[in-house]
């Protein structure tokens, strides 16, 4: 085939992707697998050699991702059911003081956030905020916006989240180097995250009559919260300043039949949220720094495989946070168990991804679609945010929208010989793509707009442009460092 039907098979392929996604509502694994057939045969692929096709992509792409993504979740589970999450982010709000509460729950959320989904961080930090506010007297947003921030950009730039660990997998980065260049970056991204919110939230929005009745009660008005957003709390009486409400996250009946036991120490939840990270971080500097014949080499690269890392930890949590608190070894079982439900659609969605990568490939639309890439005079760096900010606009889901961009880039990534420094700044860049643009169509969107009480408009003004914002310098940190790896 000519260069210009592969392209316009390619361009058919994603538009219809993207058609059966939004218009139809199709689930966007089955989507994926859809279009990726289709393309495959449209573009040639012998049906004998289809099912080939299919399961090299889906085998490659699992292979390398199904566990770290299974036991980041393991590991979250336990720490979540646990109480450690919640434990350590009142720890912060102490620590900090009462001044600096929204900048405790903003480092709470991005210390939270690596080892929880972003959904499920928002969940059990939200009535944090709430009960914050209520006791503070302030409009909700101020704590909300900053804390929700730092969790959604951990999710989106971060191993083990799904999106960040698929792009590494198909594109061939190390997960080590992501880490190292990725924690730091974050951690300013959250920073700066938390100064934004501060202007933002400046301005006091409006919430729903539903949210502002939950977290304030029933006496307090839109009105009371532009009062106390100026220090006036002349207009509300105190008994509505007492009144407890908040909004109590439903505990699961698995959570309702662990044994009741004290919460864990803030201490034990950040040394297990950090030794998978240091290990891998040791792995990495091993591979570079010791001789190829050192033992200690060795032992650290076995450790610092993520894999390896992250089943170590999940066998401590399991251990400190379980079976140490009373947990007997069916609860245990249990709650490791409950965590794979949560992520197999999001495991099955990374190999679709991975399948139409390799359909791209097979049928020489990869070389096409690199070639026409590199023709643009883009920097790859600004290709892989443009790509991933695009798809991630259109069709909502952070993880889709990287597994995606990797597929079309890997082809002209193979050509390129960048450096494995250069690789982990490419998948940091997605990253940025991937945070930014969360709007009417991504579930996040929706999720924070309903329990912080605003409406779409305003959900718009606060949410969305603080997230494309931290993509936005997300990226442009990424491209600063370029040069100097």
């Amino acid at each position: 085939m000519t260069p210009l039907l592969l392209m316009i098979i390619a361009g058919a392929g994603i538009a219809l992707l993207l058609l059966l996604v939004l218009k139809y509502k199709f689930q966007p694994f089955v989507a994926l697998m859809l279009v990726s057939i289709i393309v495959a045969l449209v573009a040639g692929v012998k049906p004998g050699d289809l099912v080939a096709t299919i399961e090299g992509g889906m085998g490659k792409t699992l292979g390398h991702i199904a566990i770290i993504i299974a036991l980041g979740a393991m590991i979250g589970r336990i720490i979540e059911l646990s109480g450690g999450a919640e434990a350590l982010a009142k720890t912060l709000i102490n620590r900090f003081g009462n001044r600096r509460t929204p900048l405790a729950l903003t480092v709470a959320g991005f210390m939270v956030g690596i080892p929880v989904f972003f959904e499920v961080g928002v969940i059990i930090l939200m009535p944090l905020a709430y009960g914050v506010a209520r006791a503070a007297r302030k409009p909700l947003l101020i704590f909300a916006l900053p804390m929700c921030a730092a969790l959604l950009s951990v999710h989106a730039f971060l191993p083990p989240h799904p999106g960040a660990v698929a792009a590494a997998g198909q594109l061939g980065a190390d997960l080590g180097r992501v880490l190292m260049f990725g924690l730091p970056i974050v951690a300013v991204l959250c920073l700066i995250g938390y100064l934004i919110a501060g202007r933002i939230t400046r301005k006091t929005y409006p919430m729903t009559d539903d949210i502002r009745s939950e977290v304030y009660g029933p006496h307090i008005t839109n009105q009371d919260l532009v009062a106390w957003a100026n220090n006036d709390y002349s207009t509300t009486s105190e008994a509505a300043h007492a009144k407890v409400l908040g909004l109590e996250e439903s505990a699961s009946s698995l959570a309702a039949r662990l044994p009741k036991a004290p919460a864990p120490g803030a201490g034990i939840i950040i040394a297990l949220i950090l030794l998978p990270i240091i290990l891998i971080l040791l792995g990495t500097l091993a591979t570079t720094m010791l001789p190829a014949e050192s033992m200690l080499r060795s032992v650290l690269t076995v450790l610092g495989a993520p894999l390896v890392a992250l089943l170590i930890d999940t066998l401590l949590c399991a251990w400190l946070l379980g079976s140490r608190r009373g947990w007997s070894r069916s609860q245990v079982s249990d709650v490791v168990g409950s965590a794979l439900p949560g992520v197999a659609m999001v495991i099955l969605i990374a190999g679709a991804g991975g399948v139409f990568g390799k359909v791209l490939v097979d049928t020489g639309i990869g070389a096409v679609v690199s070639e026409a890439l590199r023709n643009t005079g883009l920097p790859v760096l600004a290709l892989g945010f443009l790509l991933t900010l695009l798809l991630r606009a259109v069709q909502g889901s952070t993880t889709v929208a990287l597994v995606t961009t990797a597929g079309i880039l890997s082809p002209l990534i193979a050509t390129l010989n960048l450096s494995a420094n250069h690789m982990a700044l490419l998948c940091l860049a997605m990253g940025g793509g991937g945070l930014a643009m969360s709007h009417i169509n991504d579930a996040g969107y929706w999720m924070f707009t309903k329990l912080a009480g605003l409406n779409v408009a305003d959900g718009l003004r606060t949410w969305t442009f603080l997230v494309t914002i931290l993509g936005t310098l997300g990226f442009l940190m990424t491209l600063l460092l370029w040069p100097f790896v």
